[in-house]
């Protein structure tokens, strides 16, 4: 229970890794807010994360800032604080570095970074008032080493990184930890959906030593170590969760 007494929020919680990470916040005795921008997907959520604990939802567009100030608040009237912010909402589009459309770069900007820019500056003005506080970014092994066909995509996981780091530095005179979580290939519902055929899975696993695709789970244990106490002075780095892909040439 490394996250009991804790309050948190959770975005883009409705399904895949958001969904994971909230599961594991409550089973660790953490409250949870989640937040997605589906409605119907959102309320799924709840209804099975309501079984490991106690968990509100709101429907929000992280990248609207009322809709943001709706989310915290609905967190601050629940819980009185907030401990705990995990960033996790955000999109990715396959196309060609010459064919990604201005609205296609603008959603996958909007959401990925300016997203994550406006929770934490909402959220971290909370925090410092409480001297205290872990937000956890979603980074990706694609903010690190480029990959074709998201270009767009690898571009906002490296802002999200180096957001982070610049987060870590002026938010630690007040006790508040930054860092992000970097994934690898890690097989999600939306990557299912997209129809990625099995012939690609086998093509990305044969490039990781482990020999395996991430599960969800696992980096919800990530952003639960490095929301938790156990992680009291980390801040600033990226914790890559990828069996060792990147690790080789």
């Amino acid at each position: 229970m490394r996250l009991q007494g804790k309050s948190a929020i959770v975005t883009g919680a409705g399904r895949g890794i958001g969904k994971a990470i909230a599961k594991k916040f409550l089973q660790e005795g953490a409250v949870i807010v989640i937040c997605d921008l589906e409605g119907k997907r959102l309320e799924k959520a709840r209804e099975e994360l309501e079984p490991f604990g106690k968990v509100h939802s709101i429907q929000a567009d992280v990248t609207k800032r009322e809709e943001v100030e709706k989310l915290v608040a609905l967190a601050n009237q629940q819980f009185g604080r907030i401990d705990i912010l995990a960033n996790n909402a955000g999109i990715s589009r396959f196309e060609s570095f010459l064919e990604i459309t201005d609205k296609n770069w603008q959603d996958t900007l909007d959401v990925n970074l300016t997203g994550v820019f406006l929770c934490s500056q909402i959220v971290a003005q909370e925090m410092k008032k409480q001297e205290s506080g872990a937000i956890v970014n979603m980074g990706s092994t694609n903010g690190i080493l480029g990959e074709p066909g998201l270009a767009h995509y690898n571009a906002t996981k490296a802002g999200v990184i180096l957001l982070s780091k610049s987060m870590a530095i002026e938010l630690a005179p007040y006790n508040i930890r930054v860092n992000s979580v970097c994934p690898g290939f890690i097989l999600t519902e939306l990557a299912l959906e997209g129809g990625m055929s099995e012939e690609t899975v086998r093509s990305y696993t044969a490039k990781i030593p482990l020999n395996r695709y991430g599960k969800v789970e696992e980096v919800a244990n990530a952003f639960a170590f490095l929301a938790s106490d156990e992680a009291s002075f980390i801040t600033g780095t990226e914790l890559v969760v990828d069996g060792g892909q990147i690790c080789q040439e």
